[in-house]
């Protein structure tokens, strides 16, 4: 019955939909009449409300989905939805304002020439607009009022002309900052959560073993992630669709023939190129580079352009005069006032200790009074010509309400899909395929895309996803990371745009097109660029550090970026540290042999004990990383023979706990008597068969095949496991003994603050005797290797301390004191002249591999290679 239910649900949400009825009320409102249908059903046919619900009731359900309603809004992690109303307001000021149609104009006169060039300019228009706007109905309105019925004039096919337009226009989808990414993002983030629960489960059950090394964790992501990741796809697509243009002109030229401009090419249409193209070009650079920088959040850089569109709108709306760009220059003016400051000068108000400080927080109010007079100034503008800001606003709010209505409709339709089973289902059916990840992903993707034929983005993105993304993410054997899964999603995601019947470009462009553009030719112009989707989307699968490396990148080289001793970036940490012992073992092998042979006879015995064994361990590393990189190949030979067996046993344990799940479900409905029991026991019987057919299946040299590749993996565990102790012991004493040595020059200050204690530690009382050793003993504390010294006084004072004091014993323990205070100096200062220069030799050649996990933060060339290394998704079931 759960079944039956489920299927009325999709039933009843797919007619909803089909007949026109609102998305907003279509989605929630299919969930709960199906929930109420199964629970009057259950009461009236198995006295129990809850009886055709997979697991719990009408009221656990109702509950998730009212939660999840909740969720979308008050959940401090799902905070980048704040982001959507800013890029919607910066989208529709900028389309009000005219900005994209001054652009689309300028580009057309400057790329007319070049063969196809007219259509090559509506692409790069569209990147451009994609990069500012993200509204897929105003850039295709704004360029099929202008740039169709130019094309058409000068010759262009009307159905190519219509797929460039239609296409162009949809390059929002991808491009950040996009809507799409910011929702699929969100969606992601409980998606990975799942699929981290799923895959510690998953290791759990078959290896026995409590806790899952976090290496093997599932990648997360976020709107800022996303947006770094979708960069390079987008750009992929514009010279896909520029490729294909040219071709066209060249092959055919009659299609899209070249366009002269009539103009001059003089200083004023370079002004006019240049006023056209900067302010959008720096808008982008604002948002996407804060947020490349790490200087901005998502939503930050959502107000960054919100502020950025209004700005420019209040020159652009201007009827013209001496003050038209005033805003804007005041603006230009007031950032540039903050930059020099914060550069320059400590702004924080609550740490104002000078004359300078305090100048430099009233200048930077002063720049900030300037761009708060300029976003007024600005608005007002808006406000008064032609009605801009209050336009922008009222479709700012329907676009937002549409949206976030659309997401929370779909929590309550995710929340019945699951009381039905219906994401159990899924799960069962994309893993009992045949061929591994790739066909369940394959399979993913079509079922999008054919959705796409009938459903818009929105609906896509927070229907299925949730669905299909914690099952993708969770499996081990591609083990893609959350922002490639997303980005591969929205190129999909992309194409319902240009899908008939419903592909919403086609619509909008239909409305603006004149009567000599039929229909069909928009449907056939919008072919050839669906397919060139098709191939980016072959493109970014077959190859993702496309996607992954950027934002990879972004978050080793970072402030914030996590330290190399990080388990998560072991296996990369390692690779690089193989090939620099590989490319430059010879010379790191001669450091070491040099520091094994320097003079070390005058340090103290504890130090020069720890140096020398650090040395021997730092001698060991090669061959160590060596004997890992044995095994390795050992593992990737093996790995040959024991795929076959592993992936068949998998599959059928899987079957078996699959089995088992509903089994534990039987068992309790009998117990409590829910339902028809002989026949259900009659179903546990058959279950408990199948089950023991399935295992009965497993080959009989599976333990012994498992054994043998689980003697490979627990020596590559073992060896990886002593060497990253063995490097970590082998560098310490490397800066622990150069801190050291450093900190020679901090001594000699401390000896007449002991000799003062000693003079005056018998006329001391006991308070007085507290405060003066502690206020010694905190500078001695702060000096590196003075712990001994340290000690010694803390000894002293609590010899005067006592209640029975012994100002005899203090007093030789202040003399011990100044003696090992005078042999620290001695060997210290010889230790700076001798030994210091040999170990900042020995420490920079073994810095970067040796000591690379004792680092605070990557250094930029091993991030690189990290970044690239991560990039690229390795596949790790053979450890599940």
């Amino acid at each position: 019955m759960e079944l039956f239910f489920l299927l009325l649900l999709l039933v009843i949400m797919a007619t909803a939909l089909g007949s026109g009825y609102p998305v907003a009320f279509a989605l929630p409102g299919s969930a709960i009449i199906t929930v109420l249908l199964a629970a009057g059903a259950g009461y009236l046919f198995a006295g129990d409300s809850s009886a055709y619900f997979e697991s719990g009731g009408p009221s656990q359900w109702l509950s998730a989905g009212v939660t999840n309603l909740r969720g979308v809004y008050w959940e401090p992690e799902r905070d980048t939805l704040i982001a959507i109303p800013l890029f919607i307001f910066m989208g529709i000021m900028l389309q009000r304002s005219k900005i994209a149609e001054d652009l689309l104009v300028t580009m057309a006169q400057l790329f007319g020439p070049v063969p196809g060039g007219l259509g090559i300019s509506v692409v790069v228009v569209g990147a451009l607009l994609a990069a500012t706007t993200g509204i897929v109905g105003a850039t295709v309105v704004a360029m099929g009022l202008i740039s169709l019925p130019a094309m058409m004039r000068n010759g262009y096919s009307n159905s190519l002309s219509s797929g460039i337009i239609a296409a162009s226009g949809t390059l929002g989808q991808i491009i950040p900052p996009s809507i799409v990414l910011i929702i699929l993002a969100d969606q992601l983030s409980s998606a990975v959560d799942q699929a981290g629960q799923s895959r510690q489960e998953l290791y759990k059950a078959v290896t026995g073993e409590l806790v899952m090394p976090s290496e093997f964790a599932v990648v997360s992501t976020s709107a800022g992630d996303m947006f770094l990741g979708a960069m390079v796809p987008g750009l992929l697509l514009v010279g896909l669709y520029i490729l294909f243009i040219l071709a066209i002109a060249l092959i055919r030229p009659k299609l899209a023939p070249a366009v002269h401009y009539g103009g001059k090419w003089d200083f004023k249409f370079a002004g006019q190129v240049f006023l056209a193209m900067t302010p959008p070009l720096a808008l982008i650079i604002m948002v996407l580079g804060s947020i490349i920088a790490g200087v901005a959040t998502v939503n930050q850089a959502g107000a960054i352009g919100a502020v950025g569109a209004l700005i420019m709108a209040g020159y652009r709306l201007h009827p013209g005069g001496r003050l038209r760009y005033a805003p804007a220059l005041m603006a230009l003016v007031g950032l540039a006032v903050i930059a020099f400051t914060v550069s320059s000068f400590n702004t924080n108000i609550q740490n104002i200790q000078s004359a300078e400080d305090s100048f430099a927080v009233r200048l930077a109010g002063f720049g900030v009074a300037l761009v708060i007079v300029s976003i007024l100034w600005s608005g007002y503008r808006a406000y008064v010509t032609e009605s801009a800001l209050t336009g922008t606003m009222i479709e700012t709010a329907k676009t937002t309400s549409l949206v976030f209505i659309i997401l929370l409709g779909a929590a309550m339709l995710t929340a019945a899909f699951r009381a039905f089973g219906g994401e159990e289902l899924v799960r069962h059916f994309l893993e009992g395929l045949p061929g591994g990840f790739w066909t369940r992903f394959a399979i993913v993707m079509a079922v999008i895309f054919i959705l796409g034929f009938f459903l818009d983005f929105i609906e896509i993105a927070v229907v299925v996803v949730p669905i299909v993304a914690p099952i993708l993410l969770a499996d081990p054997e591609a083990n893609v990371s959350a922002v490639w899964l997303g980005v591969m999603i929205g190129l999909n995601i992309q194409t319902s745009f240009l899908t008939p019947p419903f592909g919403f470009a086609l619509f909008y462009l239909r409305g603006v097109a004149s009567a000599a553009v039929r229909t069909i030719q928009i449907y056939q112009g919008v072919v050839a660029f669906i397919a060139l989707q098709l191939v980016a989307l072959v493109i970014v699968a077959v190859y993702p550090p496309l996607v992954n490396y950027l934002p990879a990148r972004s978050s080793l080289t970072a402030e914030t970026a996590p330290p190399p001793v990080n388990p998560a970036l072991q296996f990369c940490v390692e690779n690089y540290v193989a090939q620099e012992f590989e490319t430059n073992g010879a010379a790191i092998s001669a450091a070491i042999d040099r520091a094994g042979a320097l003079d070390l006879s005058y340090l103290p015995e504890g130090l020069r004990e720890d140096f020398e064994e650090g040395v021997e361990k730092a001698r060991q590393a090669i061959p160590m990383m060596r004997e890992i990189e044995d095994i390795k190949r050992r593992l990737a030979e093996g790995a040959v023979e024991y795929r076959p067996f592993h992936t068949v046993v998998r599959a059928l344990e899987r079957d078996a706990r699959a089995i088992d799940a509903e089994l534990a479900d039987l068992r309790t409905r009998i117990s409590r008597g829910f339902g028809d029991v002989p026949a259900q026991e009659a179903r546990f019987a058959r279950l408990e068969a199948e089950k023991a057919e399935l295992l009965g299946r497993i080959p009989a040299d599976w333990e012994a095949a498992e054994a043998a590749y689980g003697q490979i993996t627990s020596a590559d565990r073992r060896a990886r496991g002593i060497y990253r102790r063995t490097v970590d012991q082998a560098y310490e004493p490397v800066v622990e003994l150069r801190r050291i040595i450093l900190a020679a020059d901090a001594l000699p200050p401390v000896g007449p603050m002991i000799d003062a204690l000693a003079e005056d530690a018998p006329s001391m009382d006991r308070d007085t005797a507290s405060d003066r050793f502690r206020d010694v003993e905190r500078v001695v504390g702060e000096i590196a290797g003075a712990g001994d010294i340290r000690g010694l006084l803390s000894d002293a004072r609590r010899e005067i301390d006592d209640r029975s004091p012994d100002a005899e014993r203090a007093a030789e323990l202040l003399t011990e004191a100044k003696a090992l205070l005078e042999a620290e100096i001695a060997w210290r200062s010889r230790a700076a002249s001798d030994l210091a220069p040999a170990l900042a030799e020995y420490d920079a050649a073994i810095r970067d591999t040796i000591g690379l996990r004792q680092q605070p933060r990557l250094p930029r060339e091993q991030a690189l290679f990290i970044a690239s290394c991560n990039a690229s998704h390795r596949d790790i079931s053979l450890n599940f």
